[in-house]
């Protein structure tokens, strides 16, 4: 009965193996699993972003500069924001995605670097599928504050400009449960919004919430620049250059 049963824990065991596959065969990296979402299909998704109020195939290099009080001390901060479509594509969960690098200056010292990636959906909706992100204090990386990736764990790919928005609409930016849930409203849109890089026409206005911070900021998307204006409690960005 004992030399049956070991045979029968063999036979099941050599099954098991080869179901799973031998010691040499390396595991799917997240990067290319093509079914990171369910309902999803990177296939329908391409690099090329030409979402009229956030073209990154267009509007590649942004420059936006504000400020902003410090609530600790009350002191007035400058703020210099660069943003930068790189000529390289990468992979993220299986989906070619454009990727934006921003690099954010106060009082002239970079404070973060991070790289976003975006892919648009053949509806002409754009998705944000995560940031990779270095903080930095004295010239060196500190930490990586809200970093993410779609495909990681629990991250999915978030909806970061429909493609025909209206008002009212609301929509998940950012879906990493408790890394990043920014999510955004359309409050308005046929606004007109002056900066110090010109005066726009057809913009829309979004209301964008982040829980994890309990921060409510203020945005203004137009045709063929993407981003101009952002408003926030204690100070604001203006784009300045494009």
């Amino acid at each position: 009965m004992r030399s049956t049963a070991l045979a029968i824990f063999v036979a099941a065991l050599a099954v098991l193996l080869a179901a799973c596959g031998g010691e040499d065969e390396e595991p799917v990296p997240v990067s290319t699993d093509r079914s990171f979402v369910s309902g999803i299909n990177p296939e329908d998704f391409t690099a090329t972003i030409d979402n009229p109020l956030f073209p990154l195939s267009s509007a590649s290099d942004l420059v936006y500069e504000g400020e902003e009080t410090d609530p600790d001390t009350g002191e007035t901060i400058t703020i210099r924001v660069e943003s930068t479509v790189l000529s390289e594509t990468d992979i993220v969960a299986g989906v070619e995605v454009t990727v934006v690098k921003v690099d954010e200056f106060e009082d002239e010292e970079l404070v973060e670097s991070t790289l976003d990636y975006y892919a648009q959906h053949r509806d002409g909706s754009v998705y944000y599928l995560g940031e990779r992100v270095d903080d930095y204090e004295d010239g060196e990386i500190v930490g990586h504050h809200g970093a993410w990736l779609a495909g990681e764990g629990e991250n999915q790919p978030g909806l970061f400009m429909p493609g025909n928005p209206q008002a009212g609409d609301e929509f998940e930016q950012e879906k990493a449960p408790g890394v990043a849930e920014d999510r955004s409203t359309v409050v308005a849109v046929g606004q007109t919004v002056t900066v110090p890089a010109g005066t726009f026409q057809d913009c829309m206005k979004t209301e964008d919430f982040a829980p994890l911070d309990n921060v409510t900021e203020f945005k203004y998307y137009c045709p063929g620049i993407g981003l101009v204006r952002e408003e926030f409690e204690d100070g604001y960005l203006d784009l300045v250059t494009y």
